[in-house]
């Protein structure tokens, strides 16, 4: 259930909600347009920021931004003095190529949260970054009103905090960022391969992370009615066949470990083609 106080704006899936003829640009101008209508609409100095995955990785399904999505929403951004806050949980520390998502999405944040790959999850731990003129204004704010606490009983736990200094060293060392791009190319070919599968109508990705789309007519990118429950239905075939998905829907989101070998991304795919064929034969019949 959304929370309330927030506001939630077009999602930028160009796949399935662009119009007849409509280039990425454009569809990304048409969701800049939807949002500022909001903030007219609800008056810009009553909105805080906006948050945003630079590829979204929950809901969406590893769905990455539109060409132009980000350069026309951070002019708005600007526009309006309204923050820009990068959620990085699922992109940071190396997922799609960079040590940010952020990076490698064109996006410039005020704000950045992070957690998961900050100790490779071999610790409870998460952070929150900000840039020079947040930290000025906490500190301006501080002195004139008294200390921002924001503190939590294990908040900066120094074992945790020693695991996540460790393994950025170890990111470093084993040069992950390095690895990852080296790898996206064979990634993104991969999987970009299923597209000629009666059952994906297509696939994007950024790094290590991507998404399948499921339809029922590539034609009309329709989605199959929700009670037929494919993305499920896949999930199960591939499980039979050695492989863990994670379906939002009908859409397959793919993040699988940043260690993983071209033959490892290869023998994914092959599950992956293997579990779609065996759906189609279970829904033919």
């Amino acid at each position: 259930m959304p929370y309330e106080g927030f506001l939630y704006t077009a999602c930028p899936h160009y796949y399935r909600d662009h119009l007849e003829g409509e280039t990425e640009e454009q569809f990304s101008q048409r969701m800049a347009d939807a949002l500022e209508e909001m903030i007219l609409r609800e008056g810009p100095e009553t909105i805080g920021a906006f948050w945003a995955d630079p590829v979204q990785g929950g809901g969406a399904g590893a769905l990455p931004p539109p060409a132009g999505y980000f350069d026309r929403i951070q002019a708005l951004l600007r526009k309006y003095d309204i923050l820009m806050v990068a959620d990085e949980v699922i992109c940071g520390f190396g997922r799609t190529g960079n040590w940010w998502g952020s990076q490698t999405c064109g996006v410039t944040p005020d704000i950045i949260t992070c957690a998961k790959a900050l100790s490779a999850a071999m610790q409870p731990i998460s952070a929150v970054l900000m840039n020079q003129r947040i930290f000025e204004s906490v500190m301006v704010q501080s002195d004139r009103l008294g200390s921002f606490v924001h503190g939590f009983t294990y908040a900066g736990h120094p074992v945790a905090s020693a695991v996540a200094l460790e393994t950025l060293r170890i990111y470093e060392e084993m040069d992950l960022i390095g690895h990852v791009r080296s790898l996206e190319p064979v990634f993104l070919d991969a999987f970009g391969a299923l597209r000629d599968h009666p059952l994906v109508g297509d696939f994007g990705g950024r790094g290590l992370m991507g998404g399948v789309e499921l339809v029922e007519d590539k034609a009309s990118r329709s989605s199959f009615p929700e009670g037929r429950k494919i993305g499920a239905r896949v999930d199960a075939h591939a499980r039979e066949r050695g492989l863990i998905l994670r379906t939002t829907g009908d859409r397959i989101a793919l993040s699988p470990p940043l260690i993983i070998t071209e033959d490892e991304i290869c023998e994914m795919a092959a599950r992956l083609r293997g579990a779609l064929d065996d759906t189609l034969a279970e829904i033919s019949a």
